[in-house]
């Protein structure tokens, strides 16, 4: 069963993390059209992220201290590269300094 769990765990913050990834993308484009495609993609993500997290344990509960500490660093960290990656691609007006606070609202949102 813990195998179960951590693994549900992983797609959990698979599923966060782009959702995050998309929501800071989204404010930070300019072509309306690129924004609705990355909204569209953070509301799919938050979708299948709600999914999971029922499935770990009853989604009106909190879950334990330790793990969502855990959840919350790995999302922070998962997402800072991947918004450093498309820096380096080229992309502009990308705000890392939000990514704590996207991923703090996003956690309180799914009862972490």
């Amino acid at each position: 069963m813990v195998q179960n769990r951590n693994k549900l765990i992983d797609l959990f913050i698979g599923n966060l993390s782009n959702a995050v990834l998309h929501r800071i993308l989204e404010q930070s484009v300019e072509d309306e059209d690129l924004s609705r495609y990355y909204g569209k993609e953070a509301l799919n993500s938050v979708k299948i992220a709600k999914k999971y997290r029922e499935k770990i344990n009853p989604a009106t509960e909190m879950l334990p201290k330790k793990d969502s500490d855990s959840i919350k660093n790995r999302v922070i960290e998962r997402v800072n590269n991947k918004l450093k990656t498309r820096i380096e691609e080229g992309y502009k007006g990308i705000d890392i300094e939000s990514v704590e606070e996207v991923v703090e609202k996003m956690l309180l949102e799914m009862n972490i």
